[in-house]
């Protein structure tokens, strides 16, 4: 069995998903790799760090990510950070001959991820970006029925990332709420990920015309201790610099049309990640707060037995579940981060590169990028 080394940059929320990922994996998905969760390294107090690498299984710990980096007992370079940082430790790892797991979005600007793919493209390493939704079963089930020719043309795709865990004028000033750190908002936290979606199971997006807005321009500044990676100090407030909410229409290279809409302020939705896709044929509709189901509907069926049916994507038969449970036993979010890995595995055992590559995370990139100038604009813009 080959030995490969990881380390993954990021301790806090993503850092914790992806470390469970990197032990559970080989449990339920054993490959031909042994994987060592050698190094986690992470902007945090060297306590504290260190009781976070003890408590997910990590060998070791460091601060400093230029030193992990260069370890020459390093494979995989997982980057699990803010957005600003993506950039430059992606073009470190990639010098370094790394492959590279990146989280979403691939970077804060167009420009960043394009020479983000070139580095990684010269460097000839695998590389990947984590947009994990495309692993819930139900999806990727879906994707499967799309390729089968279920709902024939489509012509109408709606994608919905809905939250509401900053509606309180109250909370803090965190990184996510300063463009220096995060790029933007709602858009590229969670409209990334109904982007992602709609062009894997859809088609590209071509063309967009947007609408951006931030309901509360000023908060209070957090406590050092909750701001490690953004503005922090006792009392007075900051100036939020991204978007609360973020919607946009577009056109897709095969013709159809396309409705999003992504908000941080939409009240009592608390992971509501939303997909429709009507067509020819029929169509097909999944929500994420209730992840094991997918809605189906089939057109060519008598009229009499028309309608929308729900499914429990939980069968063996369905993508990744014969791993886990019997029929009916659900999984969950964490789930996703663990089938990622599996496939990110599965590419460099066979030496093809993974999907969503950085090739995949520039194409979202590049609508971001889009929606953006046509808040500005106020006009149509091409992705480019």
């Amino acid at each position: 069995m080959t030995e490969i080394n990881v380390a993954l940059i990021g301790h806090q929320f993503m850092g914790k998903a992806h470390s469970n990922a990197y032990r559970q994996v080989s449990r339920f998905f054993p490959g031909k790799y042994n994987l060592r969760m050698k190094v986690l390294c992470g902007k945090a107090s060297t306590e504290e760090l260190e009781a976070t690498a003890r408590q997910f299984g990590w060998e070791e710990s460091d601060c400093e990510w230029e030193r992990v980096i260069a370890r020459k007992d390093i494979d995989v370079v997982d980057i699990s950070t803010p957005g600003y940082l993506h950039h430059p430790m992606a073009l470190a790892a990639a010098a370094a001959g790394k492959h590279i797991i990146c989280e979403k979005p691939l970077a804060n600007t167009l420009a960043e991820a394009k020479e983000m793919l070139r580095a990684v493209e010269k460097a000839g390493v695998k590389h990947y970006v984590n947009y994990n939704y495309r692993r819930v079963p139900a999806v990727a089930y879906a994707k499967r029925l799309i390729e089968d020719g279920l709902i024939g043309d489509v012509y109408h795709y709606h994608g919905a990332y809905l939250q509401d865990w900053i509606i309180d004028p109250e909370f803090p000033l965190v990184w996510r709420l300063e463009k220096k750190y995060a790029g933007s908002g709602a858009l590229g936290d969670i409209a990334a990920h109904a982007t992602d979606l709609s062009q894997y199971l859809n088609s590209d997006v071509t063309e967009v015309v947007g609408l951006m807005t931030t309901f509360i321009k000023e908060r209070p500044l957090p406590a050092s201790a909750s701001g490690a990676w953004g503005a922090k100090g006792k009392g007075g407030k900051g100036k939020v610099t991204v978007d609360d909410d973020s919607n946009f229409l577009a056109r897709f290279k095969n013709g159809s049309i396309g409705v999003f809409e992504s908000s941080r302020f939409a009240g009592g939705r608390r992971n509501f990640n939303t997909l429709q896709i009507y067509g020819s044929k029929g169509s097909l509709a999944w929500n994420m707060e209730r992840m094991n189901e997918l809605e189906i509907y089939d057109r060519t069926e008598p009229s009499v037995n028309q309608g929308f049916k729900t499914i429990m994507v939980t069968e063996g038969a369905h993508p990744y579940v014969g791993a886990w449970w019997p029929p009916g036993h659900i999984i969950g979010y964490e789930h996703t981060f663990v089938h990622a890995i599996w496939d990110f595995l599965s590419c460099l055992e066979a030496d093809r590169m993974p999907e969503p590559s950085f090739k995949e995370g520039v194409k979202v990139q590049a609508v971001l990028d889009a929606v953006e100038r046509s808040a500005k604009s106020r006009k149509w813009e091409k992705i480019r």
